[in-house]
């Protein structure tokens, strides 16, 4: 196995993150001018055009999504709820405990590493800026490649974009998405990480896998042992 790719949000990040998503999507509805439940429910049924790039930029999408609630925010106003948007989901993906030192160490020992993220505009706008960036060598982002998990193009993407064949990746991810059934098809290893010490974060993964995979593992450190005592892919 000479490549390791990951999901982001539950694996990368810290669980407990998500809980912050309600707050930080009502931040930007008092942002917009906009009804807050109005704002959270229209956000949140069109999260599958949204992470398939529909919806276009932050930007656009906050405009389209206040248009929808009953208020057109002029420029001014919209340029301040980006900047709020923004600000709220930079804190719903911090790092999980140990997570970039686990990145760290795979690198240090010749894995590639890639990412496939379910996710809207906010992250690919921030992506550059991130912890996560300098240490990912293929991001895949189904905002901008046009599809969802459990697409097989976005793993064949992945694999491509890090030079190896789907057969030499693990893939590592907390079970949204039908992420693992998704990976197993194309002929990855899945691993699950349970998420076991985080309560109650089980019921936000967005269309969870039937499949549970034979590799499990609690937190994200425990993928070293995982591997095994030897990490050299040189």
């Amino acid at each position: 196995m000479r490549a390791i790719i990951f999901d982001f949000f539950g694996t990368l990040t810290d669980p407990s993150a998500e809980l912050l998503r309600k707050g930080a999507f009502q931040a930007t509805a008092d942002a917009l001018g906009v009804d807050r439940d109005r704002f959270w429910t229209a956000m949140t049924t069109s999260f599958p055009e949204r992470i398939v790039g529909a919806y276009g930029s932050t930007r656009d999408t906050l405009r389209t999504i206040a248009r929808q609630c009953g208020t057109d925010p002029g420029d001014e106003r919209l340029d301040r709820a980006v900047a709020v948007h923004h600000a709220g989901a930079e804190k719903v993906r911090t790092p999980r405990n140990g997570a970039l030192a686990v990145l760290d160490h795979l690198r240090t020992h010749n894995y590639r590493l890639g990412l496939i993220s379910d996710c809207s505009s906010e992250l690919c706008e921030a992506w550059s800026g991130t912890a996560y960036a300098p240490r990912i060598d293929a991001p895949v982002f189904s905002w901008r490649e046009g599809h969802r998990k459990p697409d097989p193009r976005l793993y064949a993407t992945a694999a491509a974009r890090l030079g190896v064949t789907p057969g030499e990746c693990w893939f590592v991810g907390d079970g949204g998405s039908r992420e693992h059934d998704g990976a197993l098809r194309v002929g990855m290893r899945p691993v699950l990480v349970t998420n076991a010490a985080y309560p109650g974060v089980g019921g936000l993964r967005t269309d969870p896998d039937t499949y549970l995979p034979d590799h499990r593992i609690d937190e994200i450190d425990d993928l070293i042992r995982l591997l095994g005592s030897s990490h050299d892919n040189g």
